[in-house]
């Protein structure tokens, strides 16, 4: 951090000072880390307990931080389209329309014209308002 004391006023300096004094009052009142592992260890040892087998190999600052939970794995979902020119391209109807899909809705082909009969509801979109009627396709 750099901060240019010629381009700070009266007010800033002296905010700038306290703020040094008690930063500095704060690291005098502290001991010193080697003082303070001397008497971590001392008193592990005076329990029976060294200090590795209370923190194990790995650092203080490890244990104390938080360890994150692992994430889920996304869930398969059945297929809702598909391509009737290659059967083996399908889409579930999450995420991004893939580029075969895009390429016949934007020659005037609706995306409800792929739906897989009987098995698939077309997939809602953000600008059908709640309660309105969609087309399913039937078998």
């Amino acid at each position: 951090m750099n901060i240019d004391i010629e381009k700070l006023g009266l007010r800033e300096l002296t905010a700038l000072l306290s703020a040094a004094e008690q930063r500095k009052q704060l690291l005098a009142k502290r001991r010193s880390p080697a003082l303070v592992r001397r008497k971590a260890a001392a008193l592990a040892a005076q329990h029976g307990y060294t200090i590795e087998e209370l923190f194990g190999d790995q650092p203080v600052a490890e244990i104390a931080a938080k360890k994150r939970s692992p994430r889920r794995k996304p869930s398969k979902v059945a297929a809702k389209y598909r391509d009737p020119d290659n059967k083996r391209n399908t889409w579930s109807g999450r995420g991004r329309m893939p580029r075969w899909l895009a390429q016949k809705t934007k020659h005037g082909r609706s995306a409800t014209d792929f739906l897989i009969p009987g098995l698939a509801k077309p997939t809602a979109r953000k600008t059908n308002s709640i309660g309105r009627r969609t087309l399913v396709k039937q078998g």
